[in-house]
């Protein structure tokens, strides 16, 4: 498969474009957080993009889908990323919908996707219990209680998790925290018995939660894949949510840039453009290389995802690109700041909005450090 949008990806792009420009612009976000939003992303729009087919894009056609690969919907959520929409499009679709999709039964992805697909259903990935990414570290237990299984312990940073409806909760079934054996995924209404959610809000007014369970009772239907074994479909799952937040990082840092650049145009100084400053020119110059290479280790990773490249592969492609993009982005949104001069530091002007989102989705399923030393293993280092 050539490493280029087709005509269909092309359009499907452009109506991400017009459809983010329009219908959620940032002046949505700054309009939620001011308004201090119950769920913290605008229902009707979120409506909007599921009749567009945008939650459908990388599932298939039989579970309501639109069959458009993790590269359709790559370019989906790299026009979110331009705008900053806030949407449930990452948590109930990239992670929520992809472990499903991985590891859920028959009937699970025939009662689930399509509901998630529609927009009926909302899901959250609740996995962390500390302030780093630690996909093994998990003390959260699950004890065989009766026809089903007990749930205890907690979560932090689960994205969406207050307003989602189901959670997957990564819980530990045997063994200690750090191994990866003894895992299992489990579906779990959110207003269960024992569930208790506390929503947080992040510098980026966007939603997160900390997630407690209490000797929660969920049937062995609840369980995704085997018992012990549910590493084999977290691990996928959090590459292809690795891919999917690079995408929307790429898509900030492109707006970001673009946005720079034209200040740099428009802003006189003794006479002339301080975009004539050769010191700018050069910064300018160093920000444009590294876009560029973001852009193509994106388009990459997205293209394993849809060639179903060995897991090998796809998850060096994925330590790989949320490395580099974390990277730009820090870059870029903090050279965005620096070149607005005082101006940028102001809430009026809205380059401030990437900085903060760049804080978050750096840290967002490892950062730039975690993801080095991953790509490193990986490698036999």
């Amino acid at each position: 498969m050539p490493m280029i949008l087709n005509e269909e990806q092309n359009q499907l792009k452009d109506m991400a474009k017009s459809f983010c420009t329009d219908k959620a612009p940032i002046d949505q976000l700054r309009r939620l957080r001011d308004e201090d939003n119950a769920d913290g992303f605008d229902r009707e729009t979120w409506s909007a993009m599921t009749e567009l087919g945008f939650a459908g894009a990388p599932f298939p056609e039989e579970h309501g889908g639109i069959g458009f690969g993790y590269k359709g919907l790559g370019v989906i959520t790299e026009e979110t990323g331009r705008t900053l929409s806030a949407s449930p499009l990452f948590a109930s679709v990239w992670l929520g919908g992809t472990a499903v999709n991985i590891g859920g039964s028959v009937d699970q992805k025939t009662e689930i996707l399509p509901k998630v697909v529609a927009g009926e259903l909302l899901l959250a990935l609740a996995l962390e219990e500390s302030h780093r990414h630690d996909p093994y570290g998990i003390a959260t237990s699950a004890s065989a209680s009766g026809d089903g299984y007990t749930i205890s312990g907690s979560k932090k940073f689960v994205l969406d998790g207050h307003v989602a409806d189901q959670l997957i909760v990564v819980a530990r079934t045997a063994g200690s925290p750090g191994e990866r054996e003894g895992l299992t995924l489990f579906l779990v209404d959110r207003e269960a018995e024992g569930v208790s959610v506390t929503r947080t809000r992040m510098v980026d007014s966007r939603n997160a939660a900390n997630i407690d369970f209490n000797n929660v009772a969920v049937a062995s239907g609840a369980r995704i894949g085997d018992e012990g074994k549910g590493a084999d479909i977290l691990d996928p799952t959090l590459d292809i949510g690795r891919i999917g937040i690079a995408a929307e990082m790429l898509g900030s840092t492109q707006e970001c840039f673009e946005r720079t650049v034209q200040y740099l145009k428009d802003r006189e100084q003794f006479g002339v453009p301080i975009g004539s400053f050769q010191a700018l020119k050069h910064r300018a110059a160093n920000m444009f290389c590294e876009v560029e290479l973001s852009k193509s280790v994106v388009l990459e990773a997205l293209t394993a995802l849809d060639e179903d490249r060995d897991a090998s592969e796809i998850a060096k492609l994925a330590s790989l690109t949320k490395a580099k993009v974390g990277e730009t982005f820090h870059t870029v949104s903090r050279e965005g700041i620096q070149m607005h001069g005082g101006i940028g530091m102001t809430d009026e002007f809205d380059i401030g909005f990437f900085i903060k989102r760049a804080a978050v989705t750096e840290q967002t399923l490892g950062d730039v450090n975690f993801h080095r030393n991953r790509y490193g293993d990986l490698e036999g280092y």
